[in-house]
């Protein structure tokens, strides 16, 4: 799989150079790279001039003239300044450090972002506030560089340094950033105090207390950037390929570890100074290819990483000055950068998807170890998954921060148990039913969505079902204060059948490819995600807990009421159970369902529609919820072989099981602290979806 965009040279791309090469014109390219630091100048002295207080850009102008003014000089230097200082180093760091990443990887979604750069940074820096540890910058920033390090270097070995197509790269991206991201909500959650303030500064925030952070930063920065620049005519090279880049006498291996050791400290300053600001390593070196391929000479590395650096400068600089002329001052300082820029990356990750030209048949990854198993053997793993869920539902009632006896549930049946017991048990069966039936739900979901859009891979969260569904129940929470269950759960449906609406209507330009599909998804589910953290910043700002605990996907507090919403949504299973053989010929190709006269879209739509309202319905009772829609289909077919028909009651028992048990373990590991479910199903599913990535990466 390729993309239409591809700024590199001709000869990279088998053409010969001299035959197709337009003219280089200097003065044009002088003129690109003057006319961006222009921009960068201008949006800078814009940003400058905008801020909570009094102080207005004719008084910072008059500072400039010479007329004292004590108030203005002291919100210039201790808040306004180092804010603009620190939006200019992150944007030069990540869009030097985007630019680099995706010459090594080939691959124009490659970013810190997407190779987990930004997720493995944070961990560690959010464990160091953690331990109680007050680091000097340089040691936080090395620990930001370790992190950053070695899940980039994960990711790209599972990818194969993103050789094997945009798609496979996101997703071991995607896979490694939740599993890390799932880690630092754990340790937040858990050490609340400690970790103060640090919401915020993980989606993302130029705002600087003082200038001491920006003053050690800015000559590490600029010192990083003049070295990359220095080396980039070694990616020139490297862009010949690796074979021709050996012939003409360079060390590939060398050269490919310098440059991604540069990219990665580079985004690990970046985090140290503002967070991880996300998508503009992924924005910043897009637009700049976009325009050196306007401008003959301009894609030569020594020009197009530093005007990658001034893109990225535009962009968080731009995004910040959106966010305080769009939002009302006291609530846009709560607003963090990386929401706006996260939000304008997806766009651009939906954008290249779109441009994507497939690349054949989908890989059966997930299938593989899958074979035709005996009636007897079906009903077995049936049978033993029954008796697993019912011991995962006993477990539930009696497990947590009070352990109690059978005896007890069954006093508590008959109305007969003390207050105590009473009490215990109203709060723990809605809780265990709510887990128990949206594991249900989503592992159903996944099934369907996987054999939809043919990609064992693809799961509801990474098709943004997941996220629109949160976003549809949070809006009707934050415009409808005490808004019943029903009106959360009927608006999280919406919600997502308006989103899996729109990734299906953007991904379907050239036909269907489950690739591009994901790829959509991925963009979508990363937008959502930040409407959600908007969302609940604007309305609760203070009240972090809520949005980690949404994101991390809870059954604490549950009530029977938001129980009824899952239970009604699984009497669907009756539309999977008639439409199971058209599942199995769907998963199949295009062209046989037709054949067999199938009315495929409408078929298609059907199914994809009872998926979404199962997505919904788990999200509007437990939150966001991550990989049960993936893990349990995966194993019922290792179980069960690929018939739809002995897939879905397996996945829906796993996906019981797998939630159910991650609740129990929740509330029992660490009681009465608790974990969020979604975070044990996300460590627990992270893991295992990377290790299929890992067993597969040779497939072609």
């Amino acid at each position: 799989m390729s993309l239409d965009v591809d700024a590199r040279p001709a000869a990279a791309r088998g053409a010969p150079a001299a035959a197709v090469a337009p003219r280089v014109r200097p003065a044009r390219v002088v003129a690109v790279l003057v006319a961006a630091a222009l921009a960068v100048v201008v949006v800078a002295l814009a940003d400058l001039a905008v801020g909570t207080s009094d102080v207005r850009a004719s008084d910072l102008l008059g500072l400039l003239l010479g007329n004292r003014d004590d108030q203005a000089l002291a919100v210039l230097v201790a808040s306004r300044a180092p804010r603009v200082v620190a939006g200019l180093l992150v944007g030069a760091a990540l869009g030097a450090s985007g630019a680099a990443l995706q010459s090594i990887a080939r691959n124009p979604l490659a970013s810190p972002d997407t190779l987990a750069v930004n997720a493995g940074a944070y961990f560690l820096v959010v464990l160091a506030g953690v331990l109680g540890l007050s680091l000097p910058f340089a040691v936080s920033g090395g620990l930001a560089f370790v992190g950053g390090l070695a899940a980039s270097g994960f990711v790209l070995a599972i990818s194969r340094g993103g050789q094997e197509g945009p798609a496979r790269l996101v997703l071991a991206g995607s896979a490694t950033m939740l599993a890390l991201s799932s880690l630092t909500y754990l340790l937040m959650l858990l050490f609340e105090q400690e970790t103060q303030g640090m919401f915020a500064w993980g989606e993302g925030s130029i705002v600087q207390t003082g200038s001491g952070r920006v003053t050690q930063a800015a000559p590490v920065v600029l010192l990083t950037l003049v070295v990359l620049v220095l080396w980039a005519r070694r990616l020139d090279v490297l862009a010949l390929g690796d074979d021709a880049a050996a012939v003409l006498g360079m060390h590939v291996r060398r050269t490919r570890l310098v440059t991604v050791l540069l990219a990665v400290l580079l985004a690990a300053l970046a985090v140290t100074i503002a967070g991880p600001v996300g998508f503009v390593g992924l924005a910043a070196p897009v637009i700049a290819r976009l325009v050196a391929a306007r401008v003959p000479g301009l894609h030569r590395h020594r020009l197009l990483v530093p005007f990658a650096s001034l893109v990225g400068c535009v962009v968080v600089l731009t995004a910040d000055l959106l966010i305080r002329l769009l939002v009302p001052l006291r609530t846009g300082v709560m607003i963090p950068t990386g929401v706006l820029t996260t939000l304008l990356g997806a766009a651009l990750v939906v954008w290249l998807a779109r441009r994507m030209r497939g690349s054949g048949p989908v890989r059966t990854t997930a299938a593989v170890g899958s074979r035709p198993v005996t009636r007897g053997r079906h009903l077995l793993v049936v049978g033993a998954l029954t008796a697993l869920v019912t011991g995962a539902l006993i477990a539930g009632l009696l497990l947590g921060d009070r352990m109690l006896l059978l005896g007890d549930v069954a006093n508590w049946l008959r109305g007969t148990s003390g207050t105590q017991v009473s009490f215990v048990l109203d709060q723990r069966v809605p809780r265990v039913l709510a887990a128990l039936l949206a594991g249900a739900a989503l592992g159903l979901a996944g099934t369907t969505v996987q054999g939809v859009v043919r990609n064992p891979l693809a799961e509801p969260g990474l098709l943004g079902i997941t996220a629109g569904a949160g976003v549809g129940a949070v809006l009707a929470v934050v415009l409808v204060p005490g808004a019943s269950v029903w009106v959360a759960a009927g608006a999280a449906v919406v919600g997502a059948l308006a989103t899996f609406a729109l990734v299906n209507a953007l991904a379907t330009r050239r036909g269907l490819s489950s690739e591009r599909l994901v790829l959509v998804g991925i963009g979508v589910s990363a937008a959502g995600t930040s409407l959600i953290t908007l969302l609940v910043v604007v309305s609760s700002p203070w009240n972090t807990t809520m949005v980690l605990t949404w994101l991390s996907g809870s059954t604490y507090g549950r009530t029977a009421a938001q129980v009824w919403p899952v239970a009604v949504a699984l009497l669907l299973t009756v539309l999977l159970v008639r439409w199971r053989r058209d599942l199995d010929v769907l998963a199949l190709d295009d062209d046989l369902p037709r054949v067999l006269g199938v009315p495929l879209e409408r078929t298609r739509l059907g199914l994809l529609t009872v998926a979404a309202a199962l997505t919904a319905a788990s999200v509007s009772a437990v939150g966001v919820v991550g990989f049960v829609g993936l893990v349990a289909p995966h194993l019922a077919r290792t179980l069960v072989g690929s018939s739809h028909a002995r897939v879905i009651p397996v996945a829906a028992l796993l996906g019981a099981l797998l939630l159910g048990l991650a609740d129990t373990l929740g509330r029992t590991v660490i009681a009465p602290a608790q974990i969020p479910a979604g975070l044990v199903t996300a460590l627990i599913g992270a893991p295992y979806f990377v290790h299929l990535l890992w067993r597969t990466r040779r497939i072609a």
